[in-house]
């Protein structure tokens, strides 16, 4: 065992956690109004704790026993085969155990943005619970489990695949299902608390350099290189979306800022831990304008009410960084190089299909799983539970006595 990295990566930990609780709840719980602001911070809350019960169950062991092509063993179920004195490399495996965990919790909590403000509170929990077995644990054992698209060489360092592209792509199915919200898309109520989005999104942009940096698993060069073009992404991006906003609408917004620092980070979580400070401005740049291009088409074309824009923010920021990976991890632009043979073009072609075989899968165990939901309880909160608001009608709470 290392104490140093042992140390960092149980830093690393907390701060990742710290991205969803407080920091997801508040960046969400921001951009909604008021009535259903507790609902969102117990989506977060419930999504934690029923993750992480799951996690240890099954989810670790069938993601990280053994390295079979498709999915683990169930030989560290409850961790009963692991004692305080086993290793993950330099790591106690209880560590590794709980670092992973956070992803585990993390991901699902990112659909809560899809379905805020009318969805049955039974629906978020079943979904959450299917979604993290079906969905999260195969594809995490693919890419970080040693199976079928690690052994084909696909770069994933922090989850742009495994933690943004499925959950972006699942929020947009969910978000299709469940309905819009009344008055969408021109007529919403705008967001009731643009501070506390902004104090959300400064969690975040903390928590993720325990995120990027904390997945080097080792207190070294490369999780100070991966916090360094963490930071530089989450900037070029935020600037990128205010600029963007500037030249549409004649100002630039907070609410514009930090959704595009949000954009930046997402898209260099894949390519973080293999490219230099280029790559991390040039990701940085690339997410912001296209994550912003994104979100109208999606509302206005699609006519899906992804409320909080996850699929154009999360998605297609993770899905963007997962293919340009293959081209910013060349050394001549400070990368680390690739881990195929052939050179920029293999390891694209690499990214490329691993990319889509997750959002394949993501698909169709998603469709799946809301079937099933829809079934079982349904979906969409009543009408006059909506009209409430959820903190009420769901929860029997509000944000303020007024």
């Amino acid at each position: 065992m290392d104490s140093g990295d042992t140390a960092w990566v149980m830093t690393a930990t907390a701060l990742v956690l710290f991205m969803t609780l407080p920091g997801l709840a508040l960046f969400y719980g921001g951009l909604v109004r008021q009535k259903n602001l507790l609902s969102v911070m117990m989506h977060c809350v419930a999504i934690a704790c029923l993750s992480s019960l799951a996690w240890l169950a099954i989810g670790y062991s069938l993601v990280f026993d053994g390295a079979a092509p498709l999915i683990g063993g169930t030989s560290k179920a409850m961790l009963l085969s692991v004692s305080r004195g086993d290793l993950t490399g330099k790591l106690p495996e209880t560590a590794f155990f709980m670092f992973q965990m956070t992803f585990a919790i993390i991901t699902p909590a990112l659909i809560v943005g899809a379905f805020v403000e009318r969805v049955k509170f039974s629906a978020v929990l079943l979904f959450s619970l299917l979604w993290l077995l079906l969905v999260y644990v195969p594809v995490a054992h693919w890419i970080w489990g040693g199976g079928w698209l690690a052994k084909l060489g696909v770069m994933d360092f922090a989850g742009g695949i495994v933690v943004h592209a499925t959950a972006g792509v699942s929020a947009l199915m969910f978000a299709k299902a469940l309905g819009p919200r009344e008055g969408f898309p021109r007529n919403l109520e705008p967001p009731h608390s643009p501070a506390l989005t902004m104090m959300g999104a400064g969690m975040l942009w903390v928590g993720w350099y325990g995120f990027n940096g904390g997945s080097a698993l080792t207190a070294n060069g490369d999780a100070a290189m991966a916090i360094t073009v963490t930071h530089l992404s989450a900037c070029a991006a935020g600037m990128t979306w205010a600029g963007l906003e500037w030249i549409k609408f004649g100002r630039p917004s907070l609410m514009g800022a930090v959704t595009g620092v949000v954009a930046g980070l997402a898209t260099v979580t894949p390519a973080s831990g293999f490219i230099g400070p280029i790559g991390g401005v040039a990701l940085g740049l690339a997410g912001g304008a296209l994550c912003f291009v994104c979100v109208g088409p999606v509302k206005q074309r699609l006519k899906i009410d992804d409320s909080l824009d996850v699929f154009a923010v999360h998605g297609v920021g993770g899905m963007l960084g997962a293919l340009l990976a293959a081209v910013f991890a060349l050394e001549s632009l400070g990368g680390v190089g690739y881990p195929v043979t052939g050179g920029m073009a293999a390891q694209f072609k690499a990214q490329a299909i691993g990319l889509a075989a997750a959002v394949a899968w993501t698909v169709a165990a998603t469709a799946v799983i809301l079937f099933v939901c829809g079934k079982l309880g349904g979906l969409r909160a009543g009408d006059l539970e909506i009209e409430d608001g959820l903190d009420l009608s769901s929860h029997g709470e509000r944000a303020s006595p007024t």
